[in-house]
């Protein structure tokens, strides 16, 4: 038994009175908490630890707050000496987007409720909240605005490869933090920041609010942006509007609320929120490799390019960018692409990391050119990629890239072949090299070519280092 597991047993003893039988790792999503099943003879609850001891004790001091006012939120029942472990009320494995996704019109009551209860948590539960027991921030501010620009630009910006300049786009974030504080009296609610559907559990027929520990006291619009905008629900307009009448009317019972002045505010937020979530994405998907937050990418886009086709004044170079980001062809929905397989090779350079997979599927192949004789040893080729005709005569000469090359048509045909039959939409294959010029251009070449001549298949070729980019269409 671990340390840990002993403290959660001996939580879940001070809490029910039982002895815990069981503690099963519960999966992780985006936060670096670590969650546990605890079960005994009749009772189970859910064990939380974390390193972060001040977020812990703000979660334990939120929960206690707004379970005290009766609002749906987990009950923290005991709390470890130095608040590293605690232990909360089970509710179940059911989350609000699993019944969207099974189906969304039959859960349209639990989101009418899910945004009841959010009116009443932000209005009425919070009430006596003391704000400076919030972490990382008591308010929604200037400074916790441009962490959130910030994690976008830095996380998820400068990892597409897009050149823009940080000057014009630092002057555009400061006019949209303008913007969004410019309201003071909005922030008035209990903001619970990161508000979407799987952060609610179903739980004896009511909506549980699971996710709050960075709460702090904002504006309740940003809360309801961030859940009807969930990217992957996939919310339909006619929904989306119907879910923010559900919460103004429920609002209306607390608190006076201009509802015009909150319409006109939604704009600005959906772009706001949808910066702050594609940070979330890049950092959580391109340098901790989780595959469902690169999969998350593509719908995040989809809601950018809504919002931006739907108008955003006031700020030119920022639209500038993110239309740039959304025109880019590794953001491209499956259904925009032609029917049937497409297979997306690469080269790249292995001091800059080996490519993501946006579709999500993870898997592919990845073929370590570094092996073969470097023309990029000699000053003569150093200028050259393998695109040009004397770098390909010199790999081709020694026999090395020919042999590989044979090797990985073998390997990659077989599975294209069996991708055709089964019906699959996305491989990956990408060619790596030391710095991305030479041999892994050379070989991404040569295997987008070879698989479009002889199956047909549309491939999209991208040589990220040199920054060229090319598709071949379906035959």
């Amino acid at each position: 038994m671990t340390d840990m597991e002993a403290v959660l047993k001996s939580l879940f003893k001070e809490a029910t009175g039982e002895e815990a039988i069981n503690v099963t790792p519960l999966p992780g999503a985006g936060s670096n908490r670590r969650y546990f099943r605890i079960s005994g003879e009749s009772a189970t609850l859910v064990g939380t630890c974390g390193d972060d001891i001040r977020e812990n004790e703000a979660f334990v001091y939120l929960s206690n707050m707004l379970s005290g006012m009766h609002a749906n939120v987990p009950r923290v029942l005991a709390v470890a000496d130095g608040s590293q472990a605690y232990v909360q009320d089970d509710l179940g494995t059911e989350s609000l987007f699993d019944a969207v996704m099974a189906d969304m019109e039959a859960a349209r009551p639990m989101l009418e409720r899910t945004m009841e209860q959010l009116a009443y948590i932000h209005y009425k539960a919070s009430r006596n909240i003391d704000y400076s027991r919030c972490y990382p921030r008591r308010s929604f501010d200037r400074r916790s605005v441009m962490w959130d620009l910030n994690y976008f630009k830095y996380d998820f910006l400068k990892a597409t490869g897009l050149e823009f300049s940080e000057d014009e786009l630092e002057d555009d974030f400061c006019r949209l933090a303008d913007m969004l504080l410019s309201d003071a009296g909005g922030c008035d609610a209990f903001m619970l920041r990161d508000c979407q559907a799987r952060n609610v559990m179903i739980h004896d027929g009511r909506p549980y609010f699971i996710d709050f520990q960075s709460g702090r006291r904002g504006p309740g619009i940003y809360d309801v942006v961030s859940f009807v905008g969930q990217a992957r629900a996939g919310y339909p307009v006619e929904l989306r509007n119907h879910l923010i009448d559900c919460y103004l009317e429920a609002a209306a019972r607390y608190t006076e609320i201009d509802e015009a002045r909150f319409r006109s505010r939604l704009p600005i937020f959906f772009l706001f929120r949808t910066l702050q979530v594609l940070g979330c994405y890049g950092f959580r998907g391109y340098f901790e490799r989780k595959t469902l937050f690169l999969a998350s990418i593509p719908p995040a886009i989809d809601n950018l390019k809504r919002i931006l086709a739907e108008g955003v004044d006031g700020l030119d170079y920022l639209v500038k960018v993110l239309k740039s980001v959304c025109a880019m062809p590794q953001f491209a929905r499956r259904d925009e692409l032609s029917e049937g397989l497409t297979v997306s090779v690469g080269s790249f350079s292995y001091r800059k990391g080996v490519p993501a997979d946006y579709s999500g599927n993870g898997g592919g192949f990845v073929f370590d050119c570094r092996s073969v004789h470097n023309p990029g040893r000699y000053d003569r080729y150093k200028p050259l990629t393998g695109l040009d005709t004397e770098v390909i005569e010199f790999l081709e000469a020694g026999g090395e890239m020919t042999a590989m090359m044979e090797s990985a048509y073998s390997l990659v045909d077989a599975a294209v072949e069996k991708y055709l039959s089964r019906g699959f939409t996305h491989l990956q294959v990408s060619f790596g090299c030391t710095g991305g010029r030479h041999r892994s251009v050379y070989g991404a070449q040569h295997m987008a070519e070879h698989i479009n001549r002889k199956y047909g298949v549309r491939v999209h070729l991208e040589h990220r280092e040199q920054g060229i980019i090319k598709d071949f269409p379906a035959k």
